[in-house]
């Protein structure tokens, strides 16, 4: 126990309770936006526009061609700010040309495919232009991370999620669907314009270069988060596909909503922990420590909340609309699911990409998405959003246990 503590007390010395209240405010935030919206949206509109949107957050991994994930831990290998500023400008610089391209890529695509429902390539385009300030926000997020001010790296997350439901809950108010679409677009620009004064934009002549190595594991990096990201996102991507009736979308993204919604609690430890150990990664007796320590913590988590999550569930998925309580059983196959990804998934897929292996993250995501995808096409004709959960559900698990072995197999050798 006593372990534990010091390990908690460690996490709180690195500013970890501001990464909390961040990642809290985060989600609280979220939560609030999505019942603002189903309150406030008529639910199959509203379905459509959470079917465009899923397609485009699975696509923000790659808006600056990745070269976000390689000034991560690069840069957490750097030792003066001086050095970690001159990288920030390159990255910036060639990471926005990438985004610009990537934009008007999805712009022509989108032309050529016909969707199912009505306004999907417009909303599509639309929200492709959220790409740009996503990248450039992440970048300022990822510089005061790498250099330990996690105090200003969660300020401008809970600006960020403030802004954000004040926009959704008044554009969507007025505009409903269409104000909901432009909230979203917005609001990292407003975030960016009081971030701006935070960063000294003081650039030395000794301008960092991006070597190979940097970008190649920023281009694994991202295609293993697109795939994480699409592991989360294919259910309702295929729902919309397979299933005519749209309301079955959003009614699985707001079943989904509490379970996944609790793996902001590992983000929290990675967001804050990632440059300490990175630093460390080579310590093997701190590394062993860590490891320890963060599966014991969050075993006893999940043995606390989940059963509490179950016994409240009805009343929960009432909260969103009357409906969703008859989908309880998708809901409780979840927070099993959940349960591996909350000991296992997060530590092990960050120390892989901490030791340089962001290619086996892909690989193992890689693999999971195609069970995913098979398991989907043929359980939700079958089981209709229940199948969605079962798959998801054994896929955390899968993929919790592959990332463990994996990286014991790698940090034995490293």
């Amino acid at each position: 126990m006593n372990s534990i503590l010091n390990y908690i007390q460690n996490f709180i010395n690195r500013a970890g309770a501001f990464v909390f209240a961040a990642t809290f405010s985060s989600r609280l935030f979220a939560f609030m936006s999505s019942l603002v919206a189903i309150k406030l949206i008529d639910n199959k509109e509203l379905g459509v526009v959470l079917f465009a949107y899923n397609i485009i957050v699975f696509l923000i991994p790659f808006s600056g061609l990745g070269l976000q994930q390689g000034f991560l831990r690069f840069g957490a290998l750097l030792k003066s700010e001086e050095e970690k500023r001159n990288l920030f400008f390159e990255v910036l610089k060639k990471g926005i040309k990438g985004t610009v391209f990537f934009i008007l890529s999805i712009i022509v695509v989108t032309n050529f495919i016909s969707f199912k429902y009505e306004h999907t390539n417009t909303y599509i385009v639309i929200l492709s232009f959220l790409l740009i300030p996503s990248y450039i926000l992440e970048l300022f997020k990822i510089f005061f991370r790498i250099n330990h001010d996690n105090k200003t790296f969660s300020k401008i997350e809970i600006l960020n999620s403030i802004l954000l439901f004040i926009l959704i809950f008044a554009f969507s108010y007025f505009f409903q669907e269409n104000g909901y679409i432009t909230a979203l677009v917005i609001s990292p620009v407003v975030t960016i314009l009081f971030t701006v004064p935070k960063f000294n934009f003081k650039i030395s002549k000794n301008a960092k270069t991006i070597s190979t190595s940097f970008w190649k594991y920023g281009f694994f990096a991202t295609l293993s988060n697109v795939v994480t990201q699409l592991l989360f996102t294919i259910d309702i991507i295929i729902i919309g596909f397979l299933l005519s009736n749209s309301e079955m979308v959003t009614f699985y993204k707001y079943i989904t909503l509490i379970p996944f919604s609790l793996l902001f609690i590992p983000r929290i430890f990675m967001s804050t922990d990632f440059v300490a150990f990175t630093e460390n990664i080579h310590d093997k007796a701190y590394i062993k420590k860590y490891i320890k320590n963060y599966v014991q913590l969050f075993s006893l988590i999940a043995i606390v909340i989940l059963p509490l999550l179950a016994l409240l569930g009805k009343l929960i998925l009432n909260l969103f609309d009357k409906q969703l309580p008859s989908f309880l059983t998708a809901y409780y196959i979840l927070l099993i699911g959940v349960a591996g990804a909350l000991i296992l998934r997060g530590l092990f897929g960050n120390l892989l990409s901490s030791i340089g292996k962001a290619h086996v993250n892909f690989y193992v995501g890689s693999g999971a998405l195609l069970i995913n995808i098979v398991g989907n096409f043929y359980l939700i004709p079958k089981y209709g959003i229940t199948g969605a959960a079962i798959t998801s559900s054994l896929i955390m698990w899968l993929t919790s246990l592959t990332t463990y072995f994996i990286f014991k197999l790698y940090y034995s050798k490293f």
